[in-house]
């Protein structure tokens, strides 16, 4: 076969530019290598979720190439990984006497693509062995999560049930003071047996950060909230939108979870749904028509007077009103049942010293959206003591595939391969992107603001891939889906579910969920949540998935 010129040229190049890839991938591998410190250095995670599995995936793919990498160990106060996706019916506190750290409620789906948060080296058909629809139920993602994790290999590095307690920095030595505290059974074959915490200090080079920042809600407080007649919590709370059935809700605050947890409780069968909002509504036209929003709640009043009743069994007494009546800034008022306040949540780190800790809730210069935190170089190096490092501070659009980029910036810097520019360079880093972060706010007539923070989230992963040798990912195509899904919301909230998109990682389109005769099923009549009733019947028995004989 004879090939023309420009077909001779063209193979010509890509050789060359084959050859040149491999080039750089040796030079970095031979950089790795003579960047390695000699001595054992060892790396504390705090916390398995999506960035802490992401930190240790990093550190194993070199591991998985026969690279030395340092010591991991991750704390992870749950009995499990995944962080907010490990679903706990437990509210206030855990079986272990910590916080419950899960914000997760049943029947919740994702409320964006799971195009938009697909592992560049992990694809969702890799997990399920086919394509499936856009908008996963919780347990279903779980899964995909755990999936990845399982074939990396990671559990061995993490010790569940620990609690970090202090974290503290040590000049002299350049090293971090980790003290910990580990809850087992006395007896561990006998369930009912008391607990016994096990306390431990141990010494580390690193600290990463992977705690997440869901998990201590931000609590306002409105007048007669004592006096209520009905039941008042946050959003970190919720664990069934079925407890509303028939009432009138209240949700206070107009975050993506007040919007998920409106469309849940009506879903669900709440008789009405209000959403106050202090500065602006969430603005939806395509709202059912119990679905109102309203001003800024100011007070809650309620009935006290009681009557005594008899049911011919025994007296008792019996509240003339349940629930009371809401009043808002612009004097109207409605009876409402119960207040869900969606009103966010904190970036708390206690177990952090004061010299350590990152707090973006009282810093001058720091971007009120927090899309941006002030004080971490490329996002993610606590400029104090670079050797602290935090994975998924941020609030956003990007979340896994973007932990998984700061995640191999983090390895690679602690590897030795990527270095950090003077406390000058990183300041006047952290500085400009501060600024953009602030000009986000401002309407530059070119898109609204959610479409300026995924480009600016956008092309913050995009630098960070740059940066090190994370695996291909087309954060534009990535941007994209996120514009057909705001383009979406806007054309139906209750409707946006029912879409499909093509993976970026293989370019598959979506499925549409069928039930098992082949009919469609839309989001609003899709009442479980599991594995099995996502159209996944023939691998899952709920939520465990079959054996190879069982399917």
């Amino acid at each position: 076969m004879v090939l023309s010129k420009e077909h001779s040229l063209a193979v010509a190049a890509t050789a060359a530019a084959a050859l040149a890839g491999i080039a750089w991938l040796r030079s970095k591998q031979r950089a790795r290598s003579a960047a390695t410190p000699k001595h054992k250095q060892r790396v504390c995670i705090i916390g398995s979720g999506p960035s802490g599995l992401a930190t240790m995936r990093a550190f194993q793919t070199l591991a998985d190439q026969g690279e030395p990498v340092p010591e991991l160990v991750c704390y992870e106060k749950q009995s499990n990984w995944g962080g907010l996706w490990n679903y706990s019916w437990r509210t206030g506190i855990d079986e272990n006497g910590n916080t419950v750290h899960s914000s997760m409620y049943k029947y919740l789906w994702s409320n964006a693509p799971k195009e938009c948060l697909e592992f560049a080296d992990y694809s969702f058909e890799e997990h399920f062995g086919r394509s499936i629809a856009s908008y996963p139920p919780r347990p279903v993602l779980f899964d995909y999560i755990q999936g990845r994790a399982e074939k990396s290999g990671i559990r061995k590095y993490i010790q569940f049930n620990t609690n970090v307690e202090s974290t503290e920095y040590d000049d002299a030595t350049g090293k971090f003071t980790v003290k910990t505290c580990e809850t087992v059974l006395r007896d561990p074959d006998n369930p009912r047996s008391a607990m016994v915490k096990k306390h431990k200090t141990e010494e580390f080079d690193y600290v990463v950060c992977a705690s997440g920042h869901y998990a201590y809600p931000n609590y306002p407080n409105f007048q007669g909230l004592e006096s209520f007649q009905g039941r008042v919590l946050h959003a970190h709370d919720m664990r069934d939108a079925c407890e509303f059935k028939g009432l009138d809700v209240l949700l206070v605050g107009t975050s993506y979870s007040a919007e998920d947890i409106a469309s849940q409780v009506w879903k669900y069968g709440a008789k009405s749904v209000a959403i106050s909002h202090r500065t602006s509504p969430i603005g939806h036209t395509t709202w059912p028509d119990d679905i109102t929003e309203v001003p800024l709640l100011t007070k809650v009043v309620s009935s006290l007077e009681s009557s005594t009743a008899d049911d011919g069994f025994r007296r008792h007494q019996k509240v003339s009103q349940q629930g009371g009546t809401a009043y808002f800034a612009d004097g109207s008022s409605k009876h409402v049942d119960a207040i869900i306040l969606c009103t966010g949540y904190l970036h708390h780190f206690p177990f952090l010293s004061d010299e350590l800790r990152l707090n973006p809730h009282d810093g001058e210069g720091q971007p009120i959206n927090k899309i941006w935190l002030k004080g971490l170089y490329r996002g993610i190096f606590w400029m104090k003591n670079p050797k602290l490092i935090h994975i998924g501070p941020h609030t956003g659009f990007f979340t896994m595939n973007l932990f998984d980029a700061q995640a191999w910036l983090c390895r690679d810097f602690i590897m030795g391969t990527f270095k950090l520019p003077d406390a000058v360079g990183m300041s006047k880093y952290d500085a400009m992107m501060c600024d953009r972060a602030m000009e986000l706010e401002e309407d530059d007539g070119h898109g609204h603001y959610d479409h300026r923070c995924i480009h600016f989230q956008g092309n913050y992963m995009k630098e960070l891939i740059d940066l090190t040798d994370y695996p291909s990912f087309d954060v534009e195509e990535t941007k994209r889906r996120f514009f057909e899904w705001e383009e979406h919301k806007q054309e139906g909230i209750m409707t946006f579910r029912d879409n499909a998109y093509k993976s970026v990682v293989t370019g598959n389109m979506a499925a549409l969920l069928l039930d098992r005769n082949g009919k469609r099923i839309m989001w609003k009549d899709a009442m479980a949540d599991t594995c099995e009733s996502f159209g996944l019947w023939d691998m899952y028995n709920g939520n465990v998935r079959k054996t190879t004989q069982s399917q």
